[in-house]
C-alpha cells in the first residue's frame, strides 16, 4: 500500500515547477495603491496637480524643498486608504514611498513630523485656493454636452435644482485636570478647535459644528465649514453662496435650498438671499 501511494504521488509530480524560498523579508504592495495610482493618474491628465503647484501657495520656513503638493498626495493616498491612523498608514507606505511620490510628479515623501507642522500653520488662504479650484474642476466637465446636473420637477413642470444644507455638532468631554502650585497651567489640545456651546443630547463639555453643502441629486459636496463652540452662521451662510451661484449658473433650473439640523438658524435673515436671484 505505500508503495502503490508513493508511486501515485510521484505520477502526478512536475519537475518544470521549482520553489524557491528566501528568509529575506519583501513586502506586499498595499492593496489600496492602485486605486490611488488611478485617482493620480486622472488629476495627472486633466491638469489638476499642474493647477495646484501654480495656484494654491503656502511659504513657510522649515518646511525645506516640500511644496503644497507634497501634502496633498499624502491626505489623499490616507483618505483613499482606510487605514486606521495616519502612523498605520505611513507604516505601509515606506517600502513604497519613492513610488508612490512620483505618482504625484514629486520625490520625496514628507516626514510625518513636518507634515503635522504643514497642518497646524495651515491658514485659510490657501484652503480656500484649494476650494476653489476643485470647485472650478468639478464644473468644467459635466456629466453630458447638456451639461445636466440632476434636478427635480414640480406638478407645475417648474425645473429645480435642490441644494442640501447640513449642520452638525459633536460634543467631546473633558475630564478635570488637577490644578495645584507645583503643576504649569492646564493646557487642552482641544481648546483650538472646540468651545462651549450648545450640546443638544450629546453628552460634553465642549462641542464644535460643522456646515456642509452638496447637490441633492448627485450628492456632490460643494463645501463643508467648521467652527468652534455653536460656530459662525452668518459667515458661513456668505460662503455657502459662491458654490451654490456658481453651480447654478451652470443650468437654468430654478434653485432651492433646504436647511436641515442645526443650520436651520441660518434661513433667518439676510441668509434667505441663498435661494436668491433668479437665473438670468
Amino acid at each position: 500500500m505505500y508503495s502503490l501511494k508513493k508511486e501515485h504521488m510521484r505520477s502526478h509530480a512536475d519537475g518544470s515547477v521549482i520553489i524557491q524560498t528566501s528568509a529575506e523579508s519583501t513586502p506586499s504592495t498595499p492593496s489600496w495603491f492602485g486605486e490611488v495610482a488611478l485617482m493620480a493618474a486622472h488629476l495627472r491628465k486633466q491638469g489638476v496637480l499642474t493647477k495646484i503647484s501654480e495656484r494654491v501657495r503656502f511659504a513657510r520656513r522649515r518646511f525645506g524643498r516640500y511644496e503644497v503638493i507634497d501634502f496633498l498626495a499624502i491626505l489623499f493616498g490616507y483618505a483613499i486608504s482606510g487605514e486606521p491612523s495616519l502612523e498605520a498608514f505611513y507604516e505601509r507606505l515606506q517600502p513604497f514611498a519613492a513610488l508612490f511620490m512620483a505618482l504625484f510628479e514629486r520625490d520625496q515623501l514628507p516626514a510625518r513630523s513636518t507634515l503635522s507642522r504643514f497642518l497646524a500653520a495651515l491658514t485659510e488662504a490657501p484652503v480656500e485656493a484649494l476650494r476653489t479650484l476643485f470647485l472650478d474642476d468639478l464644473l468644467s466637465r459635466p456629466v453630458s454636452n447638456e451639461k445636466q446636473i440632476g434636478g427635480l420637477t414640480d406638478r407645475e413642470r417648474n425645473a429645480w435644482v435642490v441644494f442640501d444644507i447640513d449642520g452638525t455638532r459633536e460634543a467631546a468631554r473633558q475630564r478635570a485636570l488637577p490644578q495645584t502650585e507645583a503643576l504649569p497651567p492646564a493646557f487642552r489640545r482641544l481648546d483650538d478647535v472646540c468651545a462651549p456651546g450648545y450640546r443638544g443630547r450629546k453628552r460634553g463639555q465642549v462641542v464644535r459644528t460643522r456646515t456642509v453643502v452638496s447637490q441633492a441629486h448627485n450628492f456632490q459636496w460643494l463645501g463643508s465649514f467648521g467652527n468652534r463652540g455653536n460656530g459662525h452662521y452668518r459667515t458661513e451662510c456668505a460662503r455657502l453662496l459662491q458654490p451654490l451661484v456658481v453651480t447654478s449658473l451652470c443650468t437654468s433650473f430654478q434653485r432651492l435650498a433646504r436647511f436641515c439640523g442645526s443650520t436651520v438658524n441660518m434661513a433667518l435673515g439676510s441668509c434667505w438671499q441663498i435661494s436668491l436671484a433668479s437665473p438670468s
